[in-house]
């Protein structure tokens, strides 16, 4: 879905991605300020940790889907498609470079931006939306959606109305970002830098792991999808490090040790 602003023509999918990118940054220049970190730094992050974002989430659906662009090699750049496993582990990989040039805490920048970076997913769904993709398997439930037959996978032709995968991450993105900020202020005290991106690592996995269940067509390994082996080894990875990291410590203590403004 389109629509034209004299010569320009904007898609609401990129539209989308531009207002989840604002709200992460909009975010993380709060969470900065309240941990008492220059927020001016997230500019000049953003002009890393986004591109870089943009070619691992490209990366990553054009392998999940290298079945169609290896018939297509000339869609592979510019087309349309990300994926989101794709796009954390390139922004991450932005986040390490400009952590160390600028000798910044890596952990505690990747607090300060996991809760934008849950948010802004949850809006950049609803570009799905507009796409007409990322629908799950046929439905008769009130709130399926319905899809044109020029958007329906092969096999599906006969079907209307499909699960809206979309809203179902888009709701359990934004309810993971209420969980981290309210954890981030109530347990202030007793976390760890990297506590914040460790909960961030498991809500998403567990989303992923039980919505990979709905959908068509995915990329597999063994027969089980390759985002649940990703998503599964992050919430199991991640619980082990966040338990290792609290295990037999007093509560009372405190975390990293750092002043926390709130």
């Amino acid at each position: 879905m389109s629509f034209q602003i004299g010569p320009f023509n904007i898609h609401m999918y990129g539209v989308m991605l531009a207002l989840g990118a604002l709200a992460a940054i909009f975010i993380a220049y709060i969470e900065a300020r309240r941990r008492g970190e220059n927020p001016d730094h997230l500019f000049n992050m953003a002009l890393i940790v986004i591109p870089l974002g943009v070619i691992g989430a490209r990366l990553y659906h054009v392998i999940d889907q290298w079945s169609y662009y290896s018939a297509n090699p000339g869609k592979i750049i510019g087309g349309a498609g990300l994926g989101i496993f794709g796009a954390v582990a390139g922004g991450l990989l932005g986040l390490i470079i400009y952590t160390s040039w600028k000798k910044l805490n890596l952990l505690r920048w990747a607090d300060i931006l996991a809760p934008g970076l849950i948010l802004a997913q949850g809006i950049g769904r609803w570009g799905n939306f507009f796409n007409q993709e990322l629908y799950g398997y046929p439905t008769s439930l009130p709130w399926g959606i319905p899809i044109d037959p020029a958007h329906r996978l092969p096999g599906f032709e006969q079907y209307t109305h499909f699960h809206p995968l979309f809203l179902y991450e888009s709701i359990l993105d934004i309810t993971g970002f209420v969980f981290l900020m309210i954890i981030g202020r109530k347990l202030k005290d007793r976390l760890k830098n990297g506590d914040i991106m460790l909960m961030y690592f498991i809500w998403y996995g567990v989303v992923r792991f039980i919505l990979e269940g709905f959908k068509i067509e995915v990329w597999t390994i063994g027969g089980i999808p390759t985002a649940r082996w990703i998503s599964g080894a992050l919430v199991i990875g991640c619980s082990i490090i966040l338990w290792l990291r609290h295990r037999g410590k007093n509560p009372a203590a405190g975390g990293s040790g750092s002043v926390v403004q709130s």
